[in-house]
């Protein structure tokens, strides 16, 4: 009896137990329902976001410095330039340029107009006939001073004849029409003036030699005076090497 009466009162107590809990549980606030897609949209949205901070993040950056290729020269051939007398170079030689020098030295063959006084350092001129200025028909040149040479000093206010010794270096005579003209100087200081040839006696055949005189006047003032001829044909032509006179005067008349 005392067996059968055990089991009946625990299940009598245990029931009891349970209707207490459940009991309890009455009015209680249910337990939320966890939302899964919530859960995944917003997981979704966290990793995005973080990948475009990323992106930001390296858009932002410097970029870092890269070493941009190099030129490289490229050699080129070379011409040499040629010197006097020498074969023409080919390209692609040496490279070097020749030395070019310039020969400044005056040529001892040049001479100076005649009847002019040389300056200093130049050439002086050679003894006899000079070069000339013309053609082959007329032509002159200056053989020498007969009177007053370049540079002679006179006296102030007086007359005094300055001659000159040419050749008719052509082969045309020069006969009437023909004329040593005065084509400037000191003018009028020396009182210039133009020497006709108009006699028959005084015609110069070519290759002949003759002399030729001006008559001039010294001024009054001290200075250094000059005056310049040159031969004329009867056809206007002037021919021949300038002849010239240089005076000085040093006192006053």
């Amino acid at each position: 009896m005392l067996v059968r009466k055990f089991p009946r009162r625990i299940l009598f107590s245990l029931l009891t137990a349970a209707l207490a809990l459940g009991a309890c549980n009455v009015g209680a606030t249910p337990a939320p329902t966890i939302d899964v897609n919530a859960i995944n949209t917003a997981a979704f949205n966290t990793a995005m976001a973080q990948v475009g901070a990323q992106q930001t993040q390296t858009a932002l950056a410097a970029p870092s410095a890269t070493s941009q290729p190099t030129n490289t020269a490229v050699a080129l051939g070379t011409v040499a330039l040629p010197t006097t007398g020498g074969a023409l170079p080919t390209a692609g030689g040496s490279g070097a340029l020749p030395t070019v020098s310039f020969n400044i030295t005056p040529n001892a063959n040049t001479t100076p107009l005649a009847g002019f006084t040389p300056l200093a350092g130049s050439t002086a001129a050679p003894a006899g006939p000079t070069a000339s200025l013309g053609d082959a028909c007329n032509n002159s040149a200056f053989v020498a001073d007969v009177t007053i040479p370049d540079n002679s000093v006179l006296k102030p206010g007086i007359n005094f004849e300055k001659t000159w010794r040419i050749q008719n270096t052509g082969t045309c005579t020069w006969d009437e029409g023909y004329t040593l003209v005065y084509i400037g100087g000191t003018t009028p200081n020396l009182d210039p003036y133009d020497l006709q040839i108009k006699n028959s006696k005084d015609f110069i055949a070519g290759g002949a030699t003759a002399d030729l005189t001006v008559k001039l006047t010294t001024p009054c003032g001290p200075g250094e005076y000059n005056g310049t001829w040159r031969m004329r044909s009867d056809t206007g032509y002037f021919f021949g090497t300038p002849l010239s006179v240089y005076v000085k005067v040093t006192e006053k008349c």
